[in-house]
């Protein structure tokens, strides 16, 4: 028997479908609330068009997530009817190294790393003086990528292909969910998410829930949660659904059955 209360799901919606299913498969009374909500960008501007019809400068081509794949590649075979050859093709994770293999490129990716981190402990990323990097992404984020590859010398572009925003939840409805659903785990897909589901809380709020375990997806969430004042947090290796269903596994067993 699962420890008692429910968990909270908060992927974006049209993305949480799976992980709820294997969580509620698990044991769980599960709940879906997304902590981001993800809007594509209507169209090329003249720049960013520029960027696509370069492809074939580049030598390196960095995909930061599966929702990159889903709204940059159209881009590029708009423009691209038969893609360069050549290049070096990059996925943040296993996820989105399936979605950008389905367009019949070779991707390197890390392996449970699933991060900027990660991608920067690559090999052919190592040596990048003078070549060139398209990064494909949502806007804003971090730009601990970027900046690392350009300290390495490389010349680095970003094309951002859709835009996070926080979800239009009025005052107190979050807490008011929290409540209702007796959640007693929250799984948080990444730091925005977190900070969203923070700003969507009033400081009296938080304080209230701060028993709540966080599921999150690398050290530098959990160290967000733990300033935020959260006491119960859990990490997972990455991101992927595996990988925070292995972690709530292992924190189910720990909780007691």
């Amino acid at each position: 028997m699962a420890p008692e209360g429910s968990v909270l799901v908060t992927r974006p919606e049209g993305q949480a479908g799976d992980l709820s299913a294997a969580v509620a498969a698990a044991g769980f009374s599960v709940h879906c609330l997304p902590m981001l909500q993800l809007v594509p960008l209507p169209e090329l501007a003249a720049a960013r068009r520029q960027q696509v019809l370069d492809l074939d400068h580049y030598q390196h081509i960095i995909f930061v997530s599966g929702n990159a794949v889903r709204w940059g590649m159209p881009w590029f075979e708009s423009l691209w009817p038969q893609l360069p050859v050549g290049l070096y093709w990059y996925a943040v994770g296993a996820a989105t190294a399936r979605q950008l293999s389905a367009f019949g490129v070779r991707v390197q990716t890390p392996d449970a790393d699933m991060s900027s981190e990660g991608l920067l402990a690559l090999p052919p990323l190592q040596q990048v003086a003078g070549q060139r990097v398209l990064i494909v992404k949502g806007e804003g984020g971090r730009d601990h990528l970027a900046v690392e590859l350009e300290r390495r010398g490389a010349q680095v572009d970003q094309l951002p292909c859709y835009r996070r925003v926080r979800p239009g939840l009025a005052p107190g409805e979050l807490a008011l969910k929290l409540s209702l659903w007796r959640v007693t785990l929250v799984m948080i897909s990444s730091g925005e998410g977190l900070a969203n589901m923070l700003a969507l809380l009033s400081p009296a709020e938080t304080s209230k829930f701060i028993h709540i375990t966080l599921l999150v997806p690398s050290d530098r969430v959990a160290q967000m949660a733990y300033a935020a004042g959260f006491k119960k947090v859990v990490r997972a290796e990455n991101a992927s659904d595996s990988a925070m269903l292995r972690a709530l596994a292992a924190w189910k067993t720990s909780a007691g059955e």
